[in-house]
């Protein structure tokens, strides 16, 4: 057994002294565990065990009933070059007590954790150093490294300085097909390859060493055994050449590679800093300060200063602040870069503000409701990051691959040379097949491969309102061969409005204008559909008097020397009156599913003035959504609690292919499941009343504005009520996932072609740094196509 490490758990759940004794049972049975002590009060479990042994402590816990509460971590970390630098910092971080999960991520140089409370994040810190790179923790609310645009600077430098120098030593070759032999003393080009080899490449050999004292294999390994065998192998020449004589040298090959190598990392970098454009356009959206409103005076504040219930006054132009509610004032509001939503929004006294988003053309005071990461704009960020962070299924392909690669390169480029020397080859041709190999043997294609296309997919969905959780959600929906669809507020606006009205006499406008009168000051969700109605037409309200309601029956009130009334059929059948001539209407609009209303007047004479028929009205885009599924050969469905009517006229209109209506939301997650024994289903609902069935669905999409039950719930929340946004998710996770596999696919093919045409012979050293150059620059390259995408219904925009 390896030493013993004391391991101090926070246990959550613990309500008595059974409980700790359960916990402490359930410890005690693990084989491996020395001692177990839990303490009630203070919630914590000591144990002595091995210190690879954290894993099955907090199984045993969980096992028992009870929970280890976890942190979240990110550490920035400088020094990984390609998949396998990722996978060592993953394995040496897994090991550290404390660590409870893990996932680097090559393309941002990002470390994201779940560990332990208690655990010290310089002792993760450290341990990465030991793992020969360096790292620090990620500011949270700086996620981008200030440095990074000083450190591609200094990238651009060390490239030129190494062109300037490889270019002399280059011009020889480039002179033989012209007929024209010259070549460069020796002198001068030792001269002007060892700046380029030990300067300019010095960071591939602190690479290669930190990687070789921690026991592992990376690509700068290669490049530095590579260019240095080439380097090595020109000092031996020149000195056993006779004086007099041009010996054959391979400075060039060694500063030429070093050269090309340069150039692909600086592009690559370029590349990587585009992938993340995304998060850094959202961050650039959150100002400093705020116009505080205290007392009646102004004052400009530092938004740490600002508390809940704070008023802030947003003068046109200006960035909102803090989510908040409009007091006073009226505007409009630029959201573009927070919901996609192009259109501005008409802002006034009672709407929600969100931060980040742009003032129009009025001043608005605004009450705080949400500050710093409680913002809609802070969840967004930290969710994209999250997205871009995670590894989606695919990778663990590539994670198995890199950790063995390297070391079946060097044993390739070990076999090639030995090879070529047994078939009777010089030693310089051998050590230059050998070279080859080693050089375009790059493990960098294959570890940007994934997070490159993932990056630049979710942050280009992110633009468009398009809030992608997870990178397991990308990967699945591209495969989504059924959607269902909740019906009140995913595919209908979810508030009543007048879908039709009748009047006996023909007047629909009078018949509206006194049904207005009789609900003004009302504050039901009818009477506001009825209130809407009026002012659509702009109609003058009469006065009304005497108002009351009738429990359970509707309202009624005197207008002019008319008494009047509204309300249900059975206040209808109270007064004696029948519906006559409506009876045929009123049965068609209640098969529909609809919500009727019977106008009556009272007095002078009792009698049916009219019929109003409410329903939720379908949402702008919804019959477009459902269209472009069904072009994909994507099955609808509609899952809803409410009646079969008002489902059956919704799905009719839509041309969805199978309803179910009246499903207890308890049924919903069940019925989800149903539908997943027939292929990979994707349940789009407004993430709050749908919960369970998002959870139970392959891929959940939630309708909503970025609140935490939406976000929590499903792996892919539209920050917009636009169901078009639904084939549109569909598509940037099936453009994503295809970016995927294709830089996987010419990353793998780049290496199997590659590495025996080294071996054989056919590949000049040089030739084969600037393909390994180029594949990595094609990968992150192929990835940013992805930022052109736009959804199909704004392509159509004029």
């Amino acid at each position: 057994m390896s030493s013993l490490t004391t391991f101090d758990l926070p246990v959550a759940g613990m309500t008595c002294a059974s409980c700790a004794g359960r916990v402490e049972r359930a410890l005690r049975k693990l084989p491996q565990v020395a001692s177990a002590n839990v303490n009630l009060a203070s919630e914590q479990a000591r144990i002595e065990a091995p210190e690879d042994s954290l894993a099955a402590l907090i199984a045993a816990v969980e096992g028992a009933g009870y929970q280890v509460p976890s942190e979240p971590l990110e550490l920035a970390i400088d020094g990984m070059t390609c998949a396998s630098c990722v996978g060592r910092v993953e394995r040496a971080l897994a090991k550290h007590p404390g660590v409870l999960a893990v996932s680097v991520n090559l393309a941002s140089e990002q470390a994201q954790l779940r560990i332990a409370p208690g655990t010290d994040p310089q002792s993760l810190v450290r341990t990465i150093a030991d793992a020969g790179y360096s790292a620090s923790l990620l500011d949270i609310d700086k996620p981008t490294r200030p440095s990074a645009e000083r450190l591609l600077q200094r990238e651009r430098w060390h490239l030129l300085a190494a062109i300037a120098l490889a270019l002399p030593l280059v011009i020889p070759m480039l002179l033989e097909p012209f007929g024209l032999h010259w070549m460069l003393p020796a002198w001068v080009q030792f001269v002007l390859a060892t700046p380029v080899q030990f300067i300019l490449g010095a960071r591939f050999y602190r690479a290669a060493w930190q990687a070789l004292r921690a026991g592992a294999g990376n690509m700068d390994q290669l490049v530095a055994i590579g260019t240095s065998a080439a380097y090595g192998l020109s000092l031996y020449q020149w000195a056993v050449t006779p004086a007099g004589q041009m010996p054959a040298l391979y400075f060039e090959a060694a500063a030429v590679i070093i050269a090309l190598i340069l150039l692909g990392k600086y592009l690559e970098s370029r590349a990587k800093r585009q992938t993340s454009s995304a998060i850094r356009a959202l961050q650039a959206l959150r100002p400093d300060q705020a116009l505080r409103v205290k007392d009646g005076r102004e004052k400009m504040v530092a938004l740490s200063e600002l508390a809940l219930g704070d008023r802030v006054l947003v003068k046109p132009g200006e960035r909102f602040p803090v989510d908040g509610q409009v007091l006073e004032g009226q505007s409009h509001a630029d959201e573009a870069l927070i919901s996609g939503e192009s259109l501005p929004q008409a802002k006034q006294p009672g709407d929600t503000v969100t931060a980040g988003a742009i003032n129009g053309e009025g001043r608005l005071l605004v009450e705080t409701t949400a500050l710093g990461a409680e913002t809609v704009l802070a969840k967004i960020i930290r969710l994209v990051e999250d997205a871009q962070a995670a590894k989606a299924p695919i990778q663990k392909l590539v994670d198995r691959v890199s950790q063995v690669f390297v070391p079946a390169v060097l044993l390739i480029a070990l076999a090639t040379l030995l090879t070529w020397l047994l078939l009777g080859a010089s030693l310089a041709t051998a050590l230059l097949n050998a070279v080859a190999v080693l050089v375009i043997a790059c493990p960098c294609a294959l570890g940007l491969a994934t997070p490159t296309a993932i990056m630049a997919g979710t942050g280009v969905a992110a633009r468009h309102g398009i809030l992608i959780k997870d990178a397991e959600a990308l990967e699945v929906a591209h495969g989504v061969t059924a959607v269902a669809f909740d019906k009140t507020g995913t595919l209908t606006s979810g508030t009543p409005k007048i879908a039709h009205l009748q009047a006996v006499d023909g007047d629909e406008g009078q018949l509206l204008q006194l049904a207005g009168g009789l609900q003004r000051g009302s504050e039901h969700s009818l009477a506001k559909a009825v209130l809407d109605a009026c002012d659509e037409r702009g109609l003058e309200l009469p006065e009304v008097a005497d108002s009351r309601a009738l429990a359970g029956r509707g309202i009624a009130g005197q207008i002019g020397e008319r008494r009047l009334a509204l309300g249900n059929r059975r206040l209808l059948e109270d007064n004696g009156l029948q519906p006559g001539e409506l009876a045929e209407q009123a049965q068609q609009w209640e098969a529909e599913g609809r919500t009727l209303s019977w106008l009556l007047e009272q007095s002078p004479e009792p009698r049916v003035l009219g019929l109003f028929a409410f329903g939720d009205t379908l949402k702008d885009g919804a019959a477009e959504a459902v269209a472009r599924l069904k072009t994909r050969g994507i099955a609808s469905h509609l899952i809803s609690g409410d009646n079969r009517g008002s489902c059956q006229a919704v799905a009719q209109i839509l041309s969805i292919d199978a309803v179910h209506a009246e499903v207890l939301p308890a049924d919903k997650a069940s019925l989800v499941g149903e539908l997943k024994a027939r292929g990979t289903v994707a349940m789009v609902g407004d993430g709050i009343n749908d919960a369970p069935a998002l959870a139970a669905a392959d891929v959940g999409i939630a309708m909503g504005s970025g609140t935490d039950v939406a976000m929590h719930a499903a792996g892919i929340t539209l920050m917009r009520g636009d169901p078009r946004l639904v084939p549109a998710a569909l598509d940037i996770s099936r453009r994503t996932y295809n970016k995927i596999r294709q830089n996987l696919f010419w990353a793998f093919i780049y290496n199997l072609v590659g590495i025996p045409l080294a071996a054989a012979g056919l590949l000049n050293p040089m030739i084969a740094g600037a393909a390994m150059a180029a594949s990595s620059v094609s990968v992150v390259s192929n990835a940013l196509l992805l930022k052109t995408w736009k959804p199909r219904h704004e392509e159509q925009r004029p």
